[in-house]
């Protein structure tokens, strides 16, 4: 379970009035044998409750992040269930909370099968379970969901946001989070070295621009064999 809540309104207060204007809270639930729990879900649900009623009080957006974990053999249908039940839980105590919606950002997990899986799901079936469990659990009231790339290669997690915006429309901005699949690769290039830099800056652009595709539904597979062909 996150722990973290004594003393953070007077944290935030302070980070405030410096400038900050967001802030993230992670709560993590893995699936296993008898995991999660329910006693795990709901103290988790209740944290990220009180932190981002706490963010509102201080003028700060709170990105409510709620994490189903990839590492484990589960399908992509566990995680469905799973990913239903922590997201509904979630919304429940921000409700009790008194929580605007219209002022958070949610940061969860696509809904993918576990990484020692031994059936894989494609970019269609990702997209269409993804969208399923939000339909059935986010309100519409929240403007924006920001996925994080959960462990996912950087060219699957952008062939998985690409499919779920070729969808008719939600009513969430369905965009990314990829701090992962945009800066490993980046950090991968640069290695350190300072003679490197522009090489790392030009797979930084790279995946920014495929990713940039990819929130309007416009990412394709050639544009990862552009970069190859420009020698990049």
């Amino acid at each position: 379970m996150t722990e973290g809540l004594d003393g953070l309104r007077e944290c935030l207060g302070e980070y405030a009035s410096k400038g900050a204007r967001f802030a993230k809270w992670r709560a993590v639930s893995t699936i296993g044998d008898g995991m999660p729990t329910r006693a795990c879900l709901s103290a988790n649900a209740h944290a990220l409750a009180r932190y981002a009623a706490l963010c509102q009080e201080a003028g700060v957006v709170p990105i409510v992040e709620p994490e189903v974990l990839m590492d484990g053999e589960h399908s992509l249908a566990r995680c469905e269930t799973v990913t239903d039940v922590v997201l509904r839980g979630v919304f429940d105590e921000l409700a009790r909370q008194q929580v605007l919606l219209e002022g958070i950002v949610l940061k969860p997990n696509m809904v993918v099968p576990g990484t020692r899986c031994p059936n894989r799901s494609t970019v269609d079936d990702v997209a269409d379970a993804t969208l399923r469990c939000l339909r059935r659990t986010v309100p519409a009231a929240v403007p924006g969901v920001a996925f994080l790339s959960g462990g996912q290669s950087d060219e699957a997690a952008t062939s998985h946001l690409d499919a779920i915006n070729r969808r008719p429309a939600q009513p969430w901005q369905l965009t990314f989070s990829y701090g992962r699949a945009l800066l490993a690769p980046t950090l991968s290039e640069w290695g350190g070295e300072n003679w490197n830099v522009v090489a790392a800056q030009e797979v930084l652009a790279h995946r920014a621009r495929c990713n940039a595709a990819a929130r309007d539904g416009r990412y394709s597979p050639d544009m990862e064999l552009e970069r190859l062909a420009a020698g990049t």
